[in-house]
């Protein structure tokens, strides 16, 4: 029957466990001087070792013929162990056995001494689901336990283990295997399983274990189903995003380019990815790329192997730090949404959606979306054009207001007595003056002021002006309008008025008025010439107007 490979290429001994040298060279030393405890505590993530070191462990004290600490495996005493013949070394499942009863009936067989090999061994995995009872049963047998007894406690949680059961054991914190480390091992597993697998995958299987060499080698059993094992193979049986993949999303979301933002994300919806965890690899991609950002040394050793830092200074150009640690915040909010969202796909393509167009709001300070405007600007990514600037060609293509011709006709009186005086008299009145609508038209002196405000105005205030500001002339008065209600309080504030006023002057040759306002916040007239006709003649027939 067909053996998964975490089970069949688990390691036998302490010279085969990956990445626990510091754990496994103490055993083996305790081993060879004879100074063993009686009660041992391993404790770390998953896939780390905890149990297979329990294993070796457990052989090694038995064994008749240890090398270097090492349990030979050829003995009888390690062949039973191996295949479950010998009784006096039991493995409990304390997620199952958590009782008080388990527990004294474990104390109860503690009296017996070993009748196969030199000590009984009890090794209780996941130790911190034993209930408080069972642990207080537990303390006096584990603090004094006979001679012919050994303890072996593993655990994954060590904060829900009590501190009087800590301090009755020997400690030893399994570490995360490195990425280095985990891809090696594939290779060798591969090798001898016969599966062509590229150094490629094994990097990209390493990053995805997370530490855990049990996960890696369980990835590669699914991604092997297949045959050759590559990144493609990988991605398409794991469901995850690819090096390349990662980098192309980054980029269309840096240039803003949503509809291929929303196009890679319904291929990777159709290719049956989840997409939460699309974006949980791109919350690692962003960590990358603010190592690559932010640090003046060399950080190849702390990225991803999957990255190069080549390809990441790449995608950083461009790329301010505020804006992905911005993005990280999008990304964490639609996380913490798409784990209740009952369609993921519409909230990542939301997620999407912001990140493609941060605002204000997204940034820690308004310095961090100012940092982000001047990177974007330094290298030449586009962006977003200010809807400042078709506000002037839209005022000069409005349609004048309705006048004379446009009026309704006045109420035919003909019939009634003395209408020809009266209609005299109407014609002599004067007409009510039509009020001149406000001249709007662009500056053209707007480029030259702002290369004058260069340098002489606050950097956040010139680039939110360059970016989101255009200068029209109205009633002979410079009004700047802006896209944002911050780039108005940068230019109202002082000094920066006060430059642009001795500027714009220099520039037209005499003092001018100067204004600033939201773009959409232009003067409504407050009359409308044809209400205005219209009253009037109504007045001149004696026709009371009521105004509302």
């Amino acid at each position: 029957m067909y053996q998964a490979l975490y089970r069949k290429w688990r390691p036998q001994t302490f010279a085969d466990v990956i990445g626990q040298q510091h754990i496994t060279d103490t055993l083996r030393a305790q081993l060879q001087s004879g100074r063993l405890s009686h009660a041992y505590l391993f404790t770390g993530t998953r896939g780390t070792g905890k149990t297979t070191c329990a294993k070796i462990l457990a052989r090694a004290v038995n064994c008749e013929h240890p090398v270097n600490g090492d349990p030979c495996n050829e003995c009888a005493a390690c062949r039973g162990i191996l295949d479950g013949s010998v009784l006096d070394v039991t493995e409990i499942d304390a997620a199952s056995n958590n009782g008080v009863d388990n527990i004294r009936d474990l104390r109860d067989e503690t009296r017996y001494t070993p009748a196969q090999v030199k000590k009984r061994v009890f090794i209780i995995d996941e130790v911190h689901m034993l209930s408080i009872g069972a642990f207080n049963a537990l303390l006096k047998t584990l603090e004094e336990p006979p001679e012919h007894v050994l303890f072996i406690l593993a655990t994954t949680e060590l904060h829900k283990v009590p501190a009087t059961i800590l301090s009755r054991c020997q400690r030893f914190d399994f570490r995360r295997i490195g990425a280095e480390d985990i891809a090696r091992r594939l290779l060798d597993v591969a090798a001898g399983e016969g599966i062509e697998l590229t150094e490629g995958a094994a990097r990209l299987i390493a990053r995805l274990a997370d530490g855990a060499m049990r996960d890696a080698l369980s990835m590669l059993d699914r991604a092997a189903a297949a045959g050759a094992v590559d990144e493609q193979a990988v991605t398409a049986a794991l469901g995850v995003l690819g090096q390349d993949d990662g980098i192309r999303l980054a980029e269309h979301l840096k240039t803003g380019d949503l509809a291929a933002a929303v196009a890679l994300i319904d291929d990777y919806y159709n290719a049956g990815r989840d997409l939460a965890a699309v974006y949980d690899q791109m919350l690692g991609l962003i960590r990358d790329a603010l190592l690559v950002k932010t640090s003046k040394t060399d950080v190849s050793a702390l990225i991803s192997p999957a990255y190069s830092v080549k390809s990441l200074q790449k995608l950083c150009d461009g790329l301010a730090s505020s804006t992905l640690i911005a993005w990280s915040r999008v990304i964490g909010e639609a996380l913490d949404r798409m784990r209740s969202a009952a369609n993921r796909r519409v909230e990542a393509e939301l997620c999407a959606v912001r990140l493609c167009s941060l605002g204000a709001e997204q940034y820690d300070s308004l310095g961090g979306r100012v940092e982000a405007l001047e990177e974007k600007l330094k290298h030449g990514v586009p962006v977003a054009a200010a809807p400042a600037q078709t506000v002037a060609r839209q005022a000069e293509d409005m349609p004048p207001p309705p006048g004379d011709e446009d009026a309704p006709p006045p109420p035919d009186d003909r019939d009634a007595p003395g209408w020809l005086a009266d209609e005299a008299s109407a014609q002599a009145a004067p007409k009510p003056k039509q009020p001149d609508k406000p001249a709007i038209a662009a500056w053209p002196q707007w480029p030259q002021l702002l290369d004058a405000l260069s340098g002489k105005i606050n950097t956040g205030a010139y680039t939110n002006l360059k970016l989101s500001g255009k200068g029209v002339l109205e009633d002979g008065a410079l009004v700047i309008l802006c896209e944002d209600g911050i780039t108005v309080m940068l230019a109202k504030a002082e000094p920066t008025m006060k430059v642009i006023r001795e500027q714009a002057a220099a520039l037209a040759g005499a003092p001018i008025k100067v204004k600033v306002r939201e773009a959409g916040d232009e003067p409504i007239e407050q009359k409308n010439a044809a209400v205005d006709e219209l009253i009037g003649r109504a007045k001149a027939f004696d026709i009371q107007v009521k105004e509302l």
